[in-house]
């Protein structure tokens, strides 16, 4: 995910200085979607099933019922967090849009390879 998300930032940061009539500003474009298809793939078969795998792993019985609630609600405060700003980010810069996606997808992926157990 992190790669992807890297790949569509240095792609619209390219973009920016190339013409949109060049064949670059074209290939540029469809790289950028593989990137994004590579990204949906990756979190599909990774982070996205994150919350709920940990969940039914690693709680006790006696609080799964009430943390699973919490967890539920942290991932879709953040998932309707993500969807409100990203327009602002956007129009702000489409690059660092994707660098601060980037950043924090990297910031996950070193958290759950240290404190995350292995189940």
């Amino acid at each position: 995910m992190t790669i992807s998300l890297l790949a569509v930032a240095v792609i619209f940061f390219i973009k920016d200085t190339v013409s949109q009539d060049s064949h670059l500003y074209y290939i540029l474009s469809m790289v950028s979607l593989l990137a994004i298809v590579a990204y949906v793939i990756a979190f599909s078969f990774g982070m996205g099933a994150i919350p709920w795998v940990i969940m039914s792993e690693i709680l006790p019985v006696s609080i799964k019922s009430l943390a699973g609630s919490f967890v539920t609600l942290a991932n879709w405060l953040t998932s309707f967090g993500i969807t409100m700003t990203a327009n602002l980010l956007l129009s702000w810069s489409a690059g660092g849009t994707f660098v601060s996606y980037m950043l924090v997808s990297a910031f996950t992926l070193m958290f759950v390879i240290l404190w995350v157990p292995e189940t």
